[in-house]
């Protein structure tokens, strides 16, 4: 049986105000019970589920589309093809002329990581809120023809802030055949150094919900 040789946490953290989409209301955590007054310690969390890292379904942009809970839950695991996209300008496309190099990687029933790094600067600045690069709805296309099941990214969302040209055209296009954004990662160089990753992106089973947090590994295997 095949050995795990490495293991990366692609995930961003959740905390108290952590960075999020812009318009929604903040991450907001405290205390249920503490260990002084309880003998244990218990915490409540109120988020929006589109926050750190999080997997979309596709009723996020179709009312008749399927929930997080009835996607199946092999669908969320696989090989993942890293595309080295560190250097990008900020609020840049990503279109076909980015993923051609790799058509010879990509293989049916994969999971593509559009790595840009912009997980690496998450904060409260301008450039993490409102610039991070984004598929193009071209390059959306490119990957529903080669028949990819998901793609992730590191920035907020698979599309862009601001101009519904930007944001709608990834998302109606993967969703509407059922192909899943994997959004806010944390993705290094250190996922170039292998070609093929064994990705794990499990979302939390919200019932009725067109998304859900991910705790997102990815494994090299001997």
């Amino acid at each position: 049986m095949p050995q795990i040789r490495k293991i990366i946490d692609l995930s961003q953290p959740v905390y108290h105000n952590c960075p999020g989409w812009p318009t929604y209301e903040m991450v907001h955590v405290r205390y249920e019970a503490i260990y002084p007054n309880d003998g244990y310690t218990a915490e409540r969390l109120q988020m929006n589920v589109h926050t750190a890292t999080h997997l979309d379904a596709p009723f996020h942009f179709y009312p008749d589309g399927k929930t997080i809970e009835q996607i199946p839950v092999e669908r969320f695991q696989g090989e993942a093809v890293p595309i080295d996209l560190f250097g990008i300008a900020a609020d840049s496309p990503i279109g076909v002329e980015h993923l051609e190099p790799y058509k010879d990687k990509i293989r049916p029933d994969d999971i593509v990581l559009l790595c840009t790094g912009w997980g690496k600067i998450r904060g409260y600045s301008k450039q993490y809120y409102n610039q991070w690069p984004y598929l193009s709805g071209e390059g959306a296309q490119w990957l529903v023809d080669r028949k990819v099941k998901g793609v992730g990214i590191d920035g907020l969302s698979i599309g862009g802030w601001g101009a519904p040209e930007k944001a709608v055209p990834p998302h109606e296009i993967l969703l509407s055949n059922e192909i899943w954004p994997l959004e806010e990662l944390y993705l290094t160089e250190e996922l170039l150094s292998e070609p093929r990753w064994y990705l794990c992106a499990f979302p939390l089973k919200l019932q009725g919900f067109g998304g859900a947090p991910v705790r997102a590994v990815a494994m090299a295997f001997d």
